[in-house]
């Protein structure tokens, strides 16, 4: 009886630790149907989209003058992007070592599996998940933020579309927290963030269409956010006064790692990229292309915007919800702020994009792996597209978009990327352990030593944030242990049954084999 205990033991533990050859992702990715229609420039532009939005036009302003909660950086923010450039390009080599050898959908949730084996692949989709579906909806509360903005420049628009009730525009927390009168049904307060529950819709429409009007979506918001940029910096370049970088570290080497963490979040989502490998031309090539060059374009862009912004107006004040149209009003630029509405609103879009996009790539990969319901790997039979996990994660985000608080979103999606970025690199450093003679297309120089200092580098900048944003810091270990009771509530006893069936169905094919011949 003892005997037989162990062996059920040995067995479980067994299960958990299985791993998938990378052979088996890429026959799976063959026969899945998704369209191969994305070059090396699509992906930069994918990678653009995902960078360039919610870091420049929102969040850089909490990272200079901090929040409630952290400090901030002041000046001193262009050595926090500096860090947060350098933490990232080495899980970016990792992402780009990985997407040349497995180019399918799935992202680190694959690579994960591959090296580590499935309970961490599932704990690794779900943290994805938390990356990217919450992280839309804390960028889709920005685009309404932004929107209304926008709205404001237009006198002859009625009222409600400038100035809409609190009830209307915010989450459920927020807007009962505003102390308004807020309206009833049934005893029941009515709540939501209406333009950002639209924007998500719209971006679902777009991605159900097709992954190429996606991209081409994708490139024409780009080119809008790029020209309002470089207006800026052109523009506010002229007034920048050197005395306002002084002190140029208020808050010393605390505030810098703080910033870092603060514009991290303009970084959610860059490594979406790789999700779309599945979908990607001579994606040996065109992923490391596209990974690695949108990380370096988006950094000086980054860079050169905290320069002037931080340059052009006293860090007291800068404007927290948006910064960059402050800022030009400040030096007396009004005439500025709709064209910086109209590039946030475009920049925001992007992102969205790009989150959703990726959302629904990391749960089409654990549907065909048997950790969700096999509905959800169905694609669209004319539009090729995973349709089925586009409109319930949509229907997710958009029930979440009524409760989550915007700012809380951004710091769990941080912690999301966080993690993926250090489990990645740990999975570079096993898979040239376990399997050195697999083709590399591409190979992450310097190995072991830029996964190891990747690693490193994000474990402590999340171990620093962690002592200091306390809801977060409470909520994310919550969602890894609602991740681990749906695994063992389902996926690990579904996931048995796909491997079975798909055992049966190998043995079928030999048999017919055999039989034909």
């Amino acid at each position: 009886m003892q005997t037989t205990k162990k062996d059920l033991l040995k067995n479980f533990v067994s299960n958990l630790l299985r791993k998938k050859n990378p052979d088996e992702f890429l026959e799976q990715s063959a026969a899945g149907g998704l369209k191969k229609t994305l070059n090396a420039f699509d992906l930069i532009i994918l990678g653009i989209s995902a960078i360039i939005g919610a870091g420049i036009f929102v969040m850089i302003g909490s990272a200079v003058i901090g929040t409630t909660e952290r400090i901030g950086a002041g000046p001193a923010l262009v050595i926090s992007i500096f860090l947060v450039a350098l933490a990232c390009i080495f899980p970016a080599l990792c992402y780009a070592e990985f997407a040349s050898m497995i180019p399918v959908s799935g992202s680190a949730y694959i690579y994960t599996y591959a090296t580590m084996g499935e309970f961490a692949a599932w704990m690794m989709g779900w943290v994805l998940m938390l990356e990217y579906a919450i992280g839309t909806i804390a960028v889709a509360a920005s685009w309404s933020g932004y929107l209304i903005k926008f709205f404001e420049g237009f006198p002859f628009l009625p009222e409600v579309m400038k100035n809409p009730p609190v009830w209307l525009v915010n989450d459920y927390q927020t807007a009962l927290a505003s102390g308004e009168s807020i309206p009833h049904l049934l005893g029941i307060p009515i709540c939501m963030n209406l333009p950002a529950m639209i924007i998500i819709m719209i971006i679902s429409f777009v991605l159900l269409k097709g992954i190429k009007e996606s991209a081409n979506f994708a490139k024409i918001m780009v080119l809008v956010k790029i020209i309002v940029i470089a207006l800026f910096v052109c523009v506010g370049a002229f007034y920048v006064k050197p005395e306002n970088w002084t002190p140029f570290c208020p808050t010393g080497i605390k505030g810098i790692l703080m910033g870092a963490f603060a514009m991290f979040y303009a970084y959610i989502g860059f490594d979406a990229i790789s999700t779309a490998a599945e979908e990607t031309k001579n994606p040996q090539k065109n992923l490391p292309i596209g990974l690695i060059g949108s990380l370096v374009i988006c950094s000086l862009i980054y860079c050169f915007v905290t320069f002037v912004l931080t340059g052009m107006i006293p860090m007291s004040q800068i404007d927290l919800k948006a910064p960059i149209a402050a800022a030009m009003s400040f030096v007396g630029q009004d005439w500025f702020a709709g064209a910086i509405a109209i590039g946030a609103l475009a920049g925001l879009t992007s992102v969205l994009l790009v989150l959703q996009f990726g959302t629904t790539r990391i749960l089409l990969a654990m549907a065909r792996d048997g950790l969700l319901p096999s509905v959800m790997k169905e694609v669209h039979p004319k539009f090729q597209t995973p349709w089925v996990i586009t409109i319930l994660s949509t229907i997710l985000m958009l029930i979440g978009s009524l409760f989550i608080n915007m700012q809380v979103a951004a710091e769990l999606a941080i912690f999301g990327t966080f993690t993926s970025f250090v489990i990645v690199c740990i999975g570079i450093l096993i898979l040239r352990k376990t399997e050195p003679d697999r083709k590399r297309p591409f190979k992450v120089p310097c190995c072991p030593w830029f996964p190891i200092i990747g690693a490193v580098f994000c474990s402590g900048l999340m171990f620093v944030a962690l002592r200091e944003v306390k809801t977060s810091a409470f909520l994310f270990p919550l969602w890894l242990i609602i991740g681990i009771v749906i695994y063992f509530m389902y996926g690990y006893k579904n996931s048995r049954k796909e491997v079975a069936i798909k055992i049966q169905e190998t043995i079928q094919t030999e048999e017919d084999k055999i039989i034909s011949k």
